[in-house]
């Protein structure tokens, strides 16, 4: 194991917060700063340091902590006033978080719980317990933010103005870059699979209700949803709307300890038995079985797909018509008319470097509006996809300039005022709020403001 799962984890887990040991984290706590109700700790201090200084190949500067700590100020003057708004996250929202970062760690780990016991001194659970209030303020603050940038807009003359003040001398450089659309399509499993996967939890059923055997002993052994399977199946606590429709219908009707008939969902086949009833709230546990995608699947699927190209490039089905037609909804680009977003920078135009090297050899020959053969790649949840892009354009490196490059001119002028309303707001509510810093922080010339301000 290296430090790349390290810093996988402060990237996947906790924006603000990174992790450390429960033994470190006794040595380094100390309240350093005091903003409203909320404590900034040494730790949270020296856990950022740390884990920026590991990303960086030269030392920091000297001063780097007090620019990490006008960082760390932010966030909790974000939480302590989203407290005092009630603004709310909901335990079911912090708890799928958790589930879904831990699940997304655990995956690049071939889903080896004792490696990641191994690594991280703690257990999965020891983990959720330890980060969950966290969590739960950085959504706090998320929300904060995005209630005090909300609907914020800007016109073309802002646009032009941003543009202009630029001086020439430093107008950025743009390498070549390229606009794609994607289609891309999940492989139907064949009824023959479907038909084996059904009767094998018909099976287990029979063995749980006639036969007496443990449910939990047989989710760890057959269930292929790996998160809960080495929990017996269970799925803990939920309020309805947390569960896909077909999966939450069937769990609803259930009284407790009675086990499901087989329900088929977008993920395979269950068998859910409900545990406990609390008002609108269930206690369940599940067996899921994933019929498996044979390669006769993946063929005919592709086949498949490589019809619906033909009518595109014949002017007989435009490709937001064949997204919304034949398209799986898994995939970002499906709910964009097939338009793909660069994960990188949140825009548009992808940098030869930004993609994948299969998309990159797929339409290295291409010209525009030319649209690649299927081929397969890989989703974000792990499902073996088929796709087909378009090259919608291709720019030649360039100067910045407003005709070219306007909507990403439009994205930084956004960026720009989003940047001075929320320095405002920052002003105006330090000037409402409880501040304190213990020195030698308090000395920090960049975090005078916090203390000019403050109650």
């Amino acid at each position: 194991m290296n430090s790349v799962f390290a810093k996988l984890f402060f990237a996947l887990f906790l924006c603000v917060f990174s992790f450390s040991l429960r033994a470190q984290k006794a040595l380094l706590d100390e309240v350093i700063a005091t903003v409203g109700n909320e404590l900034v700790l040494l730790s949270d201090l020296e856990d950022q340091y740390n884990l920026i200084g590991s990303q960086q190949q030269d030392p920091l500067p000297p001063d780097a902590r007090c620019f990490i700590l006008d960082n760390v100020l932010t966030q909790k003057l974000l939480i302590n006033q989203a407290k005092l708004d009630s603004v709310e996250v909901s335990d079911e929202e912090v708890e799928a978080q958790l589930n879904a970062r831990i699940e997304q760690i655990l995956a690049y780990m071939n889903n080896d719980y004792q490696q990641f016991e191994d690594y991280y001194g703690q257990s999965v659970g020891e983990v959720k317990d330890q980060f969950r209030e966290d969590l739960r303020n950085q959504l706090l603050a998320e929300r904060m933010r995005a209630q005090i940038l909300q609907d914020i807009s800007v016109t073309p003359a802002e646009v032009k103005a941003f543009f202009e003040r630029i001086p020439q001398d430093s107008l950025p450089y743009f390498n070549s870059e390229v606009e794609l659309l994607e289609l891309a399509m999940k492989p139907e499993v064949s009824s023959e699979r479907k038909r084996e996967a059904r009767e094998q939890l018909e099976e287990l059923r029979r063995r749980l209700v006639a036969g007496g055997e443990d449910f939990a002993e047989l989710a760890k052994k057959y269930s292929d949803d790996f998160a809960s399977a080495r929990l017996g199946g269970d799925l803990g606590w939920t309020k309805r709307g947390h569960f896909v429709p077909e999966f939450e219908a069937a769990a609803y009707k259930l009284d407790e300890g009675e086990i499901s008939k087989v329900v088929e969902t977008e993920f395979g086949f269950h068998l859910i038995q409900l545990l406990e009833r609390k008002g609108n709230s269930i206690h369940t546990r599940h067996i899921l079985i994933r019929p498996e995608i044979t390669e006769e699947d993946m063929v005919r699927t592709e086949r498949k797909l490589d019809s619906v190209r033909q009518l595109i490039l014949l002017d007989s089905l435009s490709f937001s018509e064949a997204v919304k037609r034949f398209g799986t909804d898994k995939v970002q680009s499906y709910y964009n008319d097939g338009r793909m977003v660069n994960p990188r920078t949140g825009n548009t135009f992808f940098e030869i470097a930004d993609l994948d090297p299969d998309v990159y050899f797929a339409i290295d020959t291409l010209e525009v509006q030319g649209i690649t053969r299927p081929f397969r790649f890989r989703a974000a949840n792990g499902d073996e996809l088929l796709h087909i892009v378009r090259l919608e354009s291709r720019t030649p490196p360039h100067t910045a300039s407003l005709e070219k490059d306007y909507a990403r001119i439009k994205a930084a002028t956004i960026q720009e005022k989003q940047a001075r309303i929320l320095s405002d707001w920052l002003q105006k509510t330090i000037r409402t709020t409880y501040v304190s810093i213990d020195r030698p922080y308090a000395d920090c010339p960049n975090l005078r403001k916090w203390l000019e301000f403050g109650d």
